[in-house]
This record gives C-alpha cells, structure tokens and sequence, in this order.
C-alpha cells in the first residue's frame, strides 16, 4: 500500500494514502439528529474491552470529526495490476540494474509455521455497559514499563487528536497500553508542518505524544518526513501532494536532533523518511537516486547515535510496487537492491518495511494466489490475475530479507505498516459502503478475514526469526475522520464505526506483548 500522510497537527496520513482536509461534517437537520442521539446512547453507555472501558464518550465527543478525502489518483498497488511486469527502460539504469539483480530465494518458512498456525482460545465478545456511564482515563494509574527486549515486538500506528487534545490522546494511548497490551505506538512526523519558518520549531505536537506515551511506559518509533517548502531543493515545482527530501541533509539533521535533546529518553526509535521509491514522496531534480537517500539516513544515524546510542534507527520502508517505471517509481525489489548497493545496510539498525494487504492472507505467496477462474469470487483482481510479489506479505517481507541476507548482513526487518482493510460495517446512505477508490480490495474482506490475517501475520513474523518489530496499521483514522467510507485508512482502523473495536482486539489483546516484556 502506498504511503499515509499524517494528520499529526492537521495532515494526512495509505499502504495507502491519508487524511488530506480537515470540514466541519455536522451540517443539516438529520446529522444534528443523528449527534444528539450519539450523545444519548454514549453518554450512558461505556465500552468494556477484557472488563477495561476502553473509551471515554466526554473525551471522543471533543475530538473534530475530519472529513477525508478520496483519494485522488490510483495506488501503485492498482497501477500494477494495469500494468505489465516490464524491465528498465531508463538505458542509463539499465545495465546497473541488471548487475545488482540479486538472486537469493526467498527466506523458507519452516514446515508447519505457516500451514499449520496455532490454535487460539476463542474470543471473548466485545461489549457494552450501561453502568459506569463516562470513565475518565487515570494518568495517575501508572503503567510499568516494558522490562525486556522482545526477539519480536508488536505496535500500532495512532494518530493524535487533530485539536492536540492531552484527554483525548490519553484514551488513544489507555487503549494502546491498558487494553490492547502493545509495548509500542508510531506517529508519522511530517517535517513540513513543524518548522514552517526555518529555526522556527512548533513542538505542539510533540509535547502531546512524547511526554503522554512516557506516562503509559510505551515506547514511541517517528517516522520522520517531508522537508518544509524553506529546505527543498531548487528546480523542484513545490505542491501539496508531493514530497521532497532537503537540499541539504543537515537541516534534516538538525530537526530530528532537535527533538532527540528536547525529549530525552522519550524517542525509541526513529524512521528515516518512508516510500522512497516513490517520485510524490521523494521529489527530487536528481530522480530517485539511492545515494542521496541513503547519504540522508547516514548523517541522520551518526549524529542521533552521538546523542543517544540507543535510539534505534530505522530505513524508510518502501512501497511495495513490484513494477519500475522510472522516473516515477521503482520495483521495491529493484531499490531495495540499489540500497544495498548504496550502503544502506551500514547506517541503519533495522530495515524499515510496509505491507497493507490486499485480499489474500499471510501465508499466501504470490505463486500460491488461487488462478482457477471457477473458483474465485473476488471482485479485485490484482492477486489472482497478476503474479507478482507485492500482493503478497509473505513474499514481499520474505524477499526483502533474503536480499539482507544476500548482502551478509544480520539486520532484521521492522515492519512500520502492516494490516488488511474491511468495509463491513462501514455503511453508506443506510448501506454498505464502496471501498475507496485504489482501496477495491477493502470490500472482499470481511471483518473475520481482518481478525485471522493480522492474527496469522504476527504468527508467521514471530516464527520467520527476521522482523524485529512489526505496527498495525491503524488503531483511530476511522474515529477521527467519523469513519468517512471515502477515506481510505478508515477500513484499516480497528476501532469501527460507533467506537466498537473490531473483531481483531480481543486476537490482538490475548497476546499480552506487555506482559511478555515485563518477564
């Protein structure tokens, strides 16, 4: 799935792609009607997830409803499924793309880690209470840090409140730490929108989530992005949509370094921009050229590990296209090699990764997608009519970590997106919703698949051995967009529609990564 843009003081954050405009949606008679009656079923009415209130009405009320807008142009998942498998045809890059071709196989799963994943106790139901009408979040109930270093540790991507709310965002990180028992959250960082006027830093968001996830004894991963209009390089047309690395690495340096001394110990490990491969997300004069990018995350490593050696610093995931058409974008295969090339794994403690899913499941890889005509219903396509390993997680990550182990390194991956969108419950006009558009695969999922392919997925990564961190996308851009169906990360939250969690809480909550760290 293509990049998200973050929403963290009024942005975006998609596989694939975000929250891009902020409307005031309670317009008309009937939405008034519909609030009033929210307010009168919520304001009695408290959500117990494992006998936790998991949300507290007064808190969610406050929280703007953000209108998300469709998204404007097809995904790169959807372009690849238009589009045939096709070589370089940029002559310069041809030549050195075919050196780099790396021919490792993909990394085996072990017989029976996959095929025969355990067996899980059934889940208990989510339900609502109408005692205890509003509970508020204690700051005061302190949760124990994590005590240990998981060989695979699991987190989720929140977004923070669009008003900067600390009793909203309080209940986002209750839910995080309390009730769905994760040891960590991601925030996108967009660059961009907090240094407007270079050395002029507005920390608003951050003094929310970094002091607040302390609180909760969770550990925080930025994913840092987008340089400010000031920093770009010169013979760039700047727009909204597309993104760009700075001219010079230093001021790119210079903020994160910012926030590491500002926020001591608050900042456990950091993303070094995201979907590189992508020409919107790197608009550059010089192309996609692995060198730059990786010169960037060398300079970024060696003056964070200056200020705090443990901060762990991870490459920028890639978008898993699986077809190049330079200059707009390269085969994440394809870059991933030219990284390598590039000395990526030298300056990284971990290599960043995205997988959103489409409608086959984990431990499906791309050879194994049904092709029998007769026997498939799915309305997207792309899986079963076009091999190619970016519909699959399993080939994708599989791939990426033969390539690390081709290059003989060690490094192990951190999955920074990960997740399968469902529209049911998701309604439209009384109805179900379409699923947004690039999204068509959302609607071939039910919310059962959801639960079983993030349950299988932390299975199979826990049993690879080579991910070392892996985040759900999303926990909240359904709540706080008021689940917008045109909104292409509302199918992926796991909060639904009328804050009730979604069938793969309680899967994910069972788990305990909190009380696993604690041992």
């Amino acid at each position: 799935m293509t990049v998200r843009r973050s929403t963290l003081n009024l942005p975006r954050q998609q596989h694939r792609n975000q929250v891009r405009g902020f409307a005031v949606v309670w317009t008309g008679i009937s939405l008034l009607m519909g609030a009033a009656a929210f307010i009168a079923i919520y304001g009695g009415t408290g959500i117990l997830v494992n006998n936790r209130p998991a949300l507290t009405p007064a808190s969610i009320a406050a929280v703007p409803l953000v209108a998300q807008a469709a998204t404007s142009e097809p995904t790169l998942g959807a372009i690849a499924s238009l589009t045939p498998l096709a070589q370089e045809t940029d002559p310069a890059n041809a030549a050195a793309l075919v050196a780099l071709q790396v021919t490792a196989t993909p990394v085996p799963v072990q017989p029976g880690s996959v095929t025969a994943l355990p067996s899980r106790a059934p889940q208990s139901a989510v339900t609502a209470t109408g005692a205890a009408a509003i509970a508020t979040v204690a700051a005061t109930a302190a949760v124990p840090a994590p005590g240990a270093v998981l060989a695979f540790d699991l987190g989720i991507q929140v977004q923070p409140p669009p008003d900067r709310s600390a009793s909203t965002h309080e209940v986002w990180l209750d839910m995080v730490a309390k009730q769905l028992k994760l040891n960590w959250v991601k925030h996108q960082i967009r660059w961009r929108d907090l240094e407007t006027t270079k050395g002029k830093i507005d920390f608003g968001i951050t003094d929310l989530i970094l002091p607040e996830a302390q609180k909760f004894g969770v550990k925080v991963l930025l994913s840092i992005v987008t340089a400010p209009d000031w920093a770009r390089e010169k013979g760039i047309a700047i727009t909204a949509d597309r993104q760009g690395p700075p001219a010079d690495p230093q001021d790119y340096v210079n903020f994160v370094t910012t926030l590491v001394k500002k926020y001591p110990g608050a900042i456990s490990a950091i993303e070094v921009w995201n979907e590189m491969n992508l020409d919107r997300e790197w608009d550059s004069p010089k192309g996609l050229k692995p060198d730059q990018y990786v010169a960037l995350l060398k300079a970024t490593r060696d003056a964070v590990k200056a200020i705090d050696p443990k901060i762990l610093i991870v490459s920028g995931a890639l978008s898993p296209v699986g077809v190049s058409n330079p200059p707009k974008y390269y085969d994440d295969f394809v870059y991933m090699d030219l990284l390598i090339k590039a000395g990526m794994l030298n300056n990284a403690d971990c290599v960043g990764a995205h997988h959103n899913g489409y409608n086959i499941g984990p431990t499906v890889t791309a050879e194994a997608a049904p092709r029998d005509p007769k026997s498939r219903t799915a309305s997207f396509r792309g899986p079963f009519d076009n091999v190619n390993h970016s519909w699959s997680f399993n080939s994708t990550l599989s791939g990426y970590a033969s390539r690390v182990k081709a290059a003989g390194s060690a490094l192990k991956l951190c999955i920074t997106e990960f997740g399968w969108p469902s529209m049911d419950g998701i309604l439209l006009n009384g109805k179900k919703a379409p699923a947004p558009n690039g999204f068509g695969f959302a609607a071939d999922n039910t919310l059962a698949n959801q639960a079983d392919y993030i349950d299988q997925a932390i299975d199979v990564m826990t049993n690879w051995g080579f991910v070392q961190l892996a985040f759900i996308w999303n926990l909240n851009y359904g709540a706080q967009s008021g689940w917008n169906p045109k909104g292409d990360n509302t199918p992926y939250s796991i909060l639904g529609p009328n804050f009730q969690p979604r069938p793969v809480w309680n899967k994910i909550a069972d788990r305990n990564f909190r009380g696993k760290a604690g041992q």
